[in-house]
């Protein structure tokens, strides 16, 4: 049992098992995570979506999938700034933390909130619409607990510092120092262990989320269609040279008689090669093959 100082005049019993929460699982499970994505990419692509039942049922999910999908972005987009950028930085550009605390609380409150109502419509709607169901595998419903967990904790951590009021625990001075320190390999296991014990659960539930993700449809996320930005405009051709060159072609097939724009008679085509007003596009290998 090692003894470190996370404040001045306090210290922090660090225990084996803190060194395997805080110093070895999270590579454990960055190990998981890109192993994991790897090896999906490789042998399962068809299965990398996120297997939509849009066609099941629509109304419900037209509320509760956006309440959740920007919900979540706020509140990943609150753990980047609360984790990822010192306190000191912050400090520095004249935000006190009292102005941060209130934002912070403020801003994951709706944040987690609107993700838990977005995740709890979804759930009902799975639950409760028959073909959506049916299209449940374990898989799933071991996603959806570990992902429910994660936003439960992770709220309960905001208002629980909401009833602490400036008693209340600074995760900047303990989660995210660790957090930080991780990156560059030498973790500051005992900042994360002077943290309460409502952070190591978020902590840990997250970590777990991340472990199954590579194998849950939660995979879709990695897959942005960014592409979509940078593709060029859709471009449209008219057949026969456009409206008016149809036009003119109907007349003359009017002319005819029952003979055909190339000289066939009985409307039968003749064998030579019929002038096209349009091509294909991405039909070479099919046109190949049918020769």
């Amino acid at each position: 049992m090692l003894a470190a100082e996370t404040e001045p005049g306090s210290a922090v019993e660090i225990t084996a098992l803190d060194i395997v929460l805080w110093g070895v699982l999270p590579y454990v499970m960055v190990v998981v995570l890109v192993g994991g994505l790897v090896w999906r990419y490789k042998y399962d692509q068809f299965g990398w979506t996120t297997r939509s039942s849009q066609l099941y049922e629509s109304r419900l999910l037209r509320i509760a999938s956006p309440l959740f999908h920007f919900g979540l972005l706020a509140v990943i987009a609150g753990h980047f700034f609360g984790l990822v950028i010192p306190m000191a930085w912050t400090q520095a550009v004249g935000m006190s933390q009292a102005f941060y605390h209130f934002n912070a609380l403020l801003v994951g409150g709706i944040a987690g909130v609107g993700t838990l109502g977005g995740i709890i419509l979804l759930i009902y709607r799975r639950r409760t619409t028959g073909p959506v169901f049916m299209a449940t595998t374990g898989n799933d419903k071991t996603m959806y607990v570990v992902l429910t967990a994660a936003i439960v904790f992770g709220l309960w951590t905001t208002l629980a510092s909401v009833f602490e009021g400036e008693h209340g625990h600074n995760y900047r001075e303990t989660v995210a120092p660790w957090f930080r320190s991780l990156f560059i390999v030498q973790p500051d296991i005992a900042a994360m262990a002077g943290a309460p014990f409502s952070f190591h659960l978020h902590t840990l539930v997250g970590m777990a989320l991340f472990v199954i993700w590579p194998f849950t449809r939660l995979v879709h996320a990695f897959t942005a269609p960014f592409h979509y930005l940078f593709r060029p405009y859709i471009v449209y051709r008219s057949r026969d040279g456009g409206a008016a060159t149809g036009r003119a072609t109907d007349r003359s097939r009017g002319r005819g008689a029952g003979k055909s724009t190339d000289g066939a008679v009985g409307g039968r085509r003749s064998t030579g090669a019929a002038r096209r007003g349009w091509s294909a596009v991405g039909t070479r290998d099919r046109d190949t093959r049918n020769r």
